[in-house]
């Protein structure tokens, strides 16, 4: 319930920039014929009421998640093809009230002019082939389409394009028994948000095609609900590896964006399902707590806390619980789900931490993602958003996830499943 004022904000401001946009429109293309500017009217503003009715039904009506993407992926691009064809519509009111200012202080004079006929800018000058009103116009719906056609390639072919991130993580104290171990990493899986179990299932084989030794899971399997989880439980049991699966939480797993921060018996039996879940799949759910992985009488350790994330985000995670009887293991890897618990408790208070596994940023997804360069939005919230840091003896991986939430699509930052080579130098 708590996404429901925001979602009236946001209604509210879209019919102000529908009729914005509506009357902008309709002031360029004066020659359309009663009958074309009618049906102009219907369409646009039957989509409007349509698309402002679905949002609201989403929040009450038991909806299939596929028909809820259908319409929050609508009301997105919507609303970001408009946002991106307002400042246009601004610079010429702009221009027109400034014109319209000058004249009202030096009125023109002149055999040319006539006072009797109202001054119009949106019609060419003498020589022009274009109005100037009518240029801006045109030039923010062309522009309102590069959103929506980057956008939409993104929901198409970005959403379920698994790529295969390969890294060598250097831990100079790692165990000889441990050297060359491959190590997967997912993370973020949403499945709240999916609505193509087939593609889901072809990349949890990409990774299983990569025959890790183990697998971390670093948090956020659920949007909200455990219940999600239904129609892709089976696909997600498929993830196993030789040493184990281990995961921990992340914020969207609590339930709070749906039942709020105050405890209820609903929220709290939703977090059992959650965990249930994990348990289910056989994936070892890390609680504050830690593993000893064991090979050949060599140990390191495995750590794993709830969500710990600075700002507005839960912060459940005990890193006194997770790191008590550890001192004698010589590698410890920490999954905390939020990077933020890096550089905010980690790096300040636990340096025996060798490596800290993470997820949360989804990289935005939207940006650039190279080898050799990065850039997303993402990056002026967070300082470790993507791929691996290091300061001193210690690093951090951030994932930018399997799945998606919000914007059902990726542009650029592409669905990621990390492999990891151990290396002691």
């Amino acid at each position: 319930m708590g996404r429901l004022p925001v979602f009236i904000f946001l209604s509210v401001l879209l019919l102000a920039f529908d009729y914005y946009c509506y009357r902008a429109i309709l002031s360029v293309f004066k020659n359309w014929k009663p009958q074309t500017r009618k049906l102009f009217t219907v369409i646009w503003w039957g989509y409007t009421t349509l698309l402002v009715i679905g949002v609201f039904t989403s929040f009450y009506a038991n909806l299939f998640l596929s028909m809820k993407s259908v319409i929050l992926v609508a009301y997105f691009l919507t609303v970001a093809c408009k946002l991106v064809m307002l400042p246009f519509l601004i610079v010429d009111d702009l221009r027109r009230f400034i014109i319209k200012l000058s004249r009202s202080v030096k009125p023109s004079s002149g055999p040319l002019a006539d006072p009797t006929m109202p001054e119009t800018i949106t019609q060419p000058l003498p020589g022009e082939p274009i109005s100037r009103s009518s240029f801006l116009v045109k030039a923010g719906l062309i522009t309102a389409a590069i959103p929506l056609t980057s956008l939409t390639w993104g929901i198409a072919k970005g959403a379920y394009d698994y790529k295969v991130k390969r890294r060598t993580l250097i831990l100079p104290n790692l165990p000889a028994s441990f050297e060359g171990m491959k190590l997967g990493q997912i993370s973020d899986i949403h499945s709240g948000s999916f609505y193509n179990p087939r593609a889901v299932l072809g990349g949890v084989e990409m990774l299983l095609a990569e025959k890790p030794d183990l697998i971390f899971f670093t948090g956020d399997i659920v949007n909200d609900m455990a219940t999600e989880m239904r129609d892709y439980q089976d696909i997600f049991s498929k993830v196993k590896a030789p040493l184990g699966v281990y995961s921990v939480l992340g914020n969207h797993d609590y339930g709070e964006y749906h039942f709020g921060k105050g405890p209820s018996a609903a929220k709290a039996k939703n977090l059992q399902d959650v965990i249930k879940t994990h348990q289910l799949m056989g994936w070892d759910l890390l609680m504050n707590e830690h593993r000893r992985l064991k090979i050949n009488g060599e140990e390191i350790g495995i750590l794993g806390i709830e969500n710990w994330g600075t700002g507005r985000f839960p912060k459940y995670g005990r890193m006194d619980l997770a790191t008590k009887d550890t001192d004698d293991l010589p590698v410890k890897l920490l999954l905390s789900h939020d990077p933020s618990h890096w550089r905010a408790e980690v790096l300040p208070k636990y340096s025996q931490i060798d490596a800290m596994f993470s997820g949360h940023t989804h990289g935005m997804q939207f940006g650039v993602r190279t080898e050799d360069f990065q850039w997303s939005p993402v990056q002026y919230i967070y300082k470790e958003w993507a791929g691996l840091y290091q300061e001193k003896n210690q690093q951090l991986y951030v994932n930018v996830g399997y799945g998606f939430l919000g914007y059902p699509g990726r542009v650029g930052i592409l669905p990621e499943i990390t492999i990891f080579e151990l290396k002691r130098a």
